[in-house]
């Protein structure tokens, strides 16, 4: 949302006591800014980016040790349930409900999962079709997702987990004589991992470049 420099008090700094970052529960130490509607983000000023909102901690019944642990329980959780929706009903009802009651919205973020491509007849005819990924953030974790969870981690949408994961895709050739299908896409995902810094991302996809190949 756009606001006016005047609604907008810039290089505000908080040492880590008033606020906490709302995508995590962890305490927030950093510069900030403020809108006149009260609402507070992350950043000198709305360019600088990311602009996570960020939570006034004693707005809530928790303390900073309580918030920092349990936002780390939940990272933990999305590291160990890739491909589930994160359902608090299956999880320790403590930790999670308690984390989610600062922002209820937030029940059923997804978690990106893997999905395998069907290439359409269409593709078939043009040769080639489009691969969509994303790679978890400082991790060599790839998986494989449909175009409908890419643009959502390409928005910064509130309905997936788009913090931990770096989007991307290339394109893949299905149709040729196998000896320049294979040629072809081992150079696009060797550029595509030398441009982008994706570690032994051919061999997440088991270095199978004929993968959907007719």
């Amino acid at each position: 949302m756009y606001y006016p420099k005047s609604q907008i008090k810039t290089n505000l700094f908080t040492n880590g006591n008033e606020y906490f970052l709302s995508t995590n529960g962890e305490s927030y130490t950093g510069y900030y800014y403020k809108t006149s509607n009260g609402q507070v983000f992350s950043g000198k000023t709305p360019d600088d980016r990311p602009n996570i909102p960020l939570e006034f901690i004693s707005s809530t019944e928790w303390n900073l040790t309580e918030a920092t642990e349990n936002g780390r329980n939940f990272q933990q959780r999305a590291d160990n349930f890739d491909g589930l929706v994160y359902d608090t009903q299956q999880q320790n009802p403590k930790t999670v409900n308690t984390y989610f009651s600062l922002k209820p919205e937030n029940l059923n973020i997804v978690i990106p999962y893997y999905t395998s491509p069907t290439p359409t007849t269409q593709d078939y005819q043009i040769g080639e079709f489009r691969r969509y990924f994303c790679k978890k953030e400082n991790e060599i974790i790839y998986i494989e997702i449909d175009k409908t969870t890419y643009d959502l981690i390409i928005v910064k949408s509130p309905d997936i987990l788009w913090q931990l994961y770096f989007p991307f895709n290339l394109p893949w050739q299905i149709t040729g004589t196998q000896e320049q299908v294979a040629r072809t896409n081992k150079n696009i995902v060797d550029l595509t991992s030398q441009r982008l810094k994706l570690p032994k991302f051919g061999d997440y996809l088991n270095n199978n470049y004929l993968k959907y190949y007719r």
